[in-house]
């Protein structure tokens, strides 16, 4: 089985990364992009994992991440509608029951 963190990006494809890198509204999509980046230039999923990102993460996140852009693009960086923690209350309920 290859290595699932060989990956080769077209210019067009840097290019995008490294726009999302340095200027995407979102710290989370700038994160994932400069790991994919690092990725790209050799770099380990592990080594960009444990030492060259912001804050430490664990190598399975990293792996995730690339997973998920070579099947998705841009797209796969994004997180997905469900995920994190609920609310612990509905705004929209709050006019019902007995409450004043």
């Amino acid at each position: 089985m290859p290595n699932p963190l060989t990956l080769e990006l077209t210019d067009a494809q840097r290019v995008e990364l490294e726009d999302i890198r340095d200027h995407h509204r979102r710290p989370y999509m700038r994160e994932r992009a400069a790991a994919v980046l690092k990725v790209a230039d050799g770099v380990s999923g592990r080594e960009t994992a444990r030492r060259r990102l912001l804050r430490p993460r664990w190598p399975d996140t990293v792996y995730d991440w690339i997973r998920r852009y070579k099947a998705e693009g841009v797209e796969g960086l994004k997180i997905r509608p469900g995920r994190g923690r609920k609310a612990a209350f509905s705004p929209s309920v709050r006019g019902q029951g007995d409450g004043p």
